[in-house]
């Protein structure tokens, strides 16, 4: 008897519901199983990751995608509170933005960005970006456990 493979569990903290639905058709067809869920801005994204209010029975993420410029509290603050908590900070957090600044990659690094994306603005571009991402982080990276 085999054990049942997890999916893996994907936060992506998106403002950009074209881009949060590129991302999920991106994922689609993976060979990997994969829960992708989405919320649209930084204090959605800590109440997700601390599992506050609504999302007290969400799944522990293997992974966030981040976007920098997001309403209410920006991907800086986000990358910074995670990389702060004990209980958050082992998970890798990808960049995933628009931004190409030098500032905002030195400073993504500075809080210790697992990795930093400019996103295309070309759809197969995207979803290349999107693919690249999935084989890495999910088919070679070693995931911590929750």
């Amino acid at each position: 008897m085999t054990a049942a493979i997890m999916p893996i569990e994907v936060l992506l903290v998106e403002d950009n519901p074209g881009d949060a639905q590129l991302t999920r058709i991106a994922l689609e067809d993976s060979k990997i199983s994969i829960n992708l869920n989405v919320v649209e801005d930084g204090v959605e994204a800590m109440a997700f990751l601390r599992k506050e209010d609504k999302y007290i029975k969400v799944p522990h993420p293997d992974i966030v995608l981040l976007d920098l410029n997001l309403p209410r509290k920006d991907g800086r603050e986000v990358l910074a509170e995670i990389k702060a908590d004990q209980h958050l900070k082992r998970i890798p957090v990808v960049v995933l933005t628009t931004s190409q600044s030098e500032e905002d990659i030195l400073k993504a690094y500075n809080l210790s960005a697992n990795c930093f994306i400019t996103k295309p603005v070309d759809f197969d571009q995207f979803v290349k970006i999107v693919k690249s991402i999935e084989n890495f982080w999910f088919a070679i990276v070693k995931l911590p456990p929750e």
